[in-house]
């Protein structure tokens, strides 16, 4: 069970033990319109070092897993910031650097495809996301997450749908954590050429299921996603 210690507060300022921000109705035009106000509500209700935390790659074929936890400065907003996927590859590249740049401090974790077909692959989500969480100093004393919460995390937090649009820490994690997955699939693709790891990083595309059909499974896919959990067992993807 991981446990991450209390930052110190600021002169003049008492945190407010057990408070958390309340939530919001999900959908509201406010929260859509104000990528802080998540970060602003944990500050007002006393939290100090508030960490945004998002994954990478949970639905491909093939690799592992990445998360990422990012702790911004206070207020900061970093231009062109959002959601990875809405972010071409040569911005998100921008944005990866900016944000190690700027950030009080990051994280990143990862699960290999090993374990996402032993755990399953939103256990080996959590398990990454834990990951990245340990290498945060100063430790962080609340938690907002993209659409998931961590069961084994003992620290106030809050899952976000659409977090990664409507959080600009999450936004922040996203971009580092999608920056950092595709990056070790074109490492990936230097090891195992025939799939072109390096044009669809894993996910199911056409040309990946044609390729699964041309030369099978290689050791890294992951052997409980269909369809190469089909193919293994003697079918077509």
């Amino acid at each position: 069970m991981l446990f991450f210690g209390e930052v110190p507060m600021t002169r003049g300022r008492q945190r407010q033990q057990d408070a958390q921000p309340d939530r919001d109705d999900l959908f509201s035009g406010e929260l859509l319109c104000d990528s802080l106000l998540f970060e602003r509500k944990a500050r007002e209700s006393g939290f100090f070092c508030i960490a945004g935390i998002d994954e990478a790659g949970r639905g491909p074929l093939a690799g592992p897993v990445a998360a990422a936890a990012v702790v911004l400065p206070n207020e900061l907003l970093i231009p062109g910031l959002t959601d990875s996927k809405q972010v071409s590859e040569k911005e998100r590249d921008r944005l990866f650097d900016v944000i190690r740049e700027k950030a009080v401090c990051f994280g990143i974790g990862i699960a290999d495809e090993r374990t996402i077909d032993e755990v399953n692959i939103l256990q080996a989500t959590i398990i990454a996301m834990e990951r990245a969480l340990q290498h945060l100093a100063p430790s962080p004393d609340y938690l907002l997450i993209d659409a998931l919460t961590l069961p084994h995390v003992k620290l106030p937090q809050n899952g976000i749908i659409k977090g990664d649009c409507r959080s600009h820490s999450i936004a922040a994690a996203s971009i580092l954590a999608k920056v950092t997955r595709d990056r070790l699939m074109l490492k990936l693709h230097e090891q195992h050429p025939r799939y072109n790891f390096k044009r669809h990083k894993g996910y199911g595309t056409r040309e990946h299921l044609e390729l699964l059909r041309k030369y099978g499974p290689c050791e890294v896919h992951r052997r409980t996603f269909n369809p190469v959990a089909r193919m293994l067992k003697g079918g077509q993807p």
